[in-house]
């Protein structure tokens, strides 16, 4: 095998339009006007020179000694090459471009008890593997998109402003290439998690780029997976425009603070913005428990340690009873998926420490009314009366299409204070949004008052105010007082 091979492997994994090398640079792959570096290593003259003395006949070797320019088709594994070499403003240049697309690696096999072996990639194979990998993520980041999309039989596709579109320019991927490309960047307990389950989370990052959250799964038409930007530097509370009284929360020495939402509403952007102000103002210990580890938080005047289920503890319940004796004062806890790890939570909230925590709820009344419903109707009493000690605020939001491109957070905001503990302890969590609405001054939001605001601004669209609220009937009637068009929603609800 030619030293060049690997190199070539990765040209035509990324379906690039060509790799180019050149004395005194690093190699780098062309592909759609752009130019991505694939080595950190800059190449020597000398170098280039035993790499083509592999691959060319001798005879163009001669010319190029001569100093003339050469071009020749070189076949290496299962593809075949165009190579042009020659010296170019002082330095050797070599530009090859692919002819043909080589054979996909190989896929998982079945075991004769039918359970799946993680296939064993060549080098060769794994490092062109990645390198596609890495080529569809830098797309991710370079266009502004918030997601890429992979399956079976289709190109890659990117979701950006909450709409779904595939990448220009690139073939709809088979289901070998697609478990290659997610197989190379997969930690080892993934690949058998993936192999076992059929599905794995993990995290990715490509240094000076971006961290991406992957989820890998098996579907009808075989691999694919979803990976979510978690941008290299860290949004802070003003970035996000996030409120004072939202910001006061982070000052507290002990109690529970929610950060809610429907998938892809920004929570984690929004609780990384609020561990980063702690990390800025206080001096304290911070534990983060998460799946999997997102943003990244270096220690500034905190000390921040970051653990990942499955990787670092065994799980979210573990990982908390573990917290309690390393000596914390601020925990978060990356989603609160079971009862026993909500129980957990809230003790630790109401004995002198701070928690975050978030849950897939859509206002605040209902985070309350979800939390409560997880325990049995023996224990719903008790932890009415623990939540409405320990709960400090409810941050529930969703992300709208802003007017001219982008998103924004409309978020409602619930602070606890004594009418409302008072009536999350009675039961009467259905009267939450009256209080709501009657304490504006303390800083507390509805739903339909956040989106009001950003359409009274200028960032958001009626309809697509509309679209996000919870009271439909409510936010339509707001609308039409404003002199709003409402004829999206009015037959909607005339219809109920």
């Amino acid at each position: 095998m030619a030293a060049l091979d690997p190199f070539l492997s990765v040209l035509v994994s990324s379906r690039a339009d060509a790799l180019r090398l050149a004395s005194g640079e690093t190699a780098v792959l062309e592909q759609q006007g752009r130019r991505r570096p694939i080595t950190k290593q800059q190449f020597t003259r000398a170098q280039l020179i035993a790499l083509l003395k592999e691959i060319a006949p001798a005879e163009d070797m001669r010319q190029l000694a001569r100093g003339e320019r050469v071009a020749f088709r070189y076949t290496g594994g299962d593809a075949a090459y165009r190579a042009e070499a020659g010296d170019a403003e002082g330095m050797l240049e070599v530009r090859i471009t692919p002819e043909s697309t080589p054979v996909t690696p190989p896929t998982d096999s079945v075991t004769s008890n039918g359970n799946r072996e993680p296939a064993r990639m060549s080098v060769e194979h794994e490092l062109a593997a990645r390198a596609g990998m890495e080529t569809l993520l830098h797309m991710l980041v370079e266009q502004g998109a918030s997601d890429l999309h992979l399956r079976v039989g289709e190109p890659p596709l990117l979701r950006a402003d909450g709409e779904m579109r595939r990448i220009e320019g690139q073939a709809p991927l088979t289901n070998e290439h697609l478990e290659a490309m997610l197989t190379s960047i997969m930690p080892e307990k993934n690949r058998g998690e993936f192999s076992e389950l059929a599905d794995t989370d993990f995290a990715y990052e490509i240094a000076g780029v971006a961290r991406f959250r992957a989820n890998a799964l098996r579907e009808r038409k075989g691999a694919a997976a979803v990976f979510r930007v978690i941008p290299a530097n860290l949004l802070t509370v003003d970035d996000l425009s996030v409120s004072d009284e939202v910001r006061k929360l982070c000052y507290l020495t002990k109690g529970l603070v929610l950060v809610t939402g429907p998938t892809g509403s920004g929570k984690s952007t929004t609780l990384c913005s609020l561990i980063d102000l702690v990390n800025r103002e206080r001096n304290d210990h911070v534990i983060t428990i998460e799946d999997p580890i997102e943003f990244v938080h270096e220690n500034k005047s905190c000390i921040i340690t970051q653990r990942q289920v499955g990787v670092h503890t065994k799980s979210f319940k573990h990982a908390l009873r573990a917290a309690l004796r390393e000596d914390p004062d601020i925990i978060l806890v990356g989603e609160l998926r079971d009862l026993e790890t909500v129980s957990i939570a809230i003790e630790t909230a109401e004995t002198g420490h701070l928690v975050f925590g978030t849950l897939h709820t859509t206002t605040a009344a209902s985070t309350v009314d979800r939390v409560i419903d997880q325990f049995p109707a023996d224990r719903q009493d008790q932890i009415r009366q623990m939540l409405a000690e320990s709960l400090k605020g409810v941050i529930s939001q969703t992300l709208c299409k802003k007017i001219g491109g982008g998103r924004v957070a409309a978020r409602e905001i619930l602070l606890t204070n004594p009418a409302i503990s008072n009536l999350i302890r009675e039961g009467k969590t259905f009267q939450i949004p009256s209080i709501m609405q009657t304490s504006r001054r303390l800083g507390m939001v509805t739903l339909n008052d956040a989106l009001l605001e950003l359409v009274d601004s200028g960032q958001v669209e009626p309809k697509e105010a509309y679209t996000k609220a919870v009271d439909k009937p409510g936010i339509l009637a707001a609308l039409k007082n404003r002199g709003k068009e409402v004829s999206f929603g009015e037959s909607v609800v005339v219809g109920k």
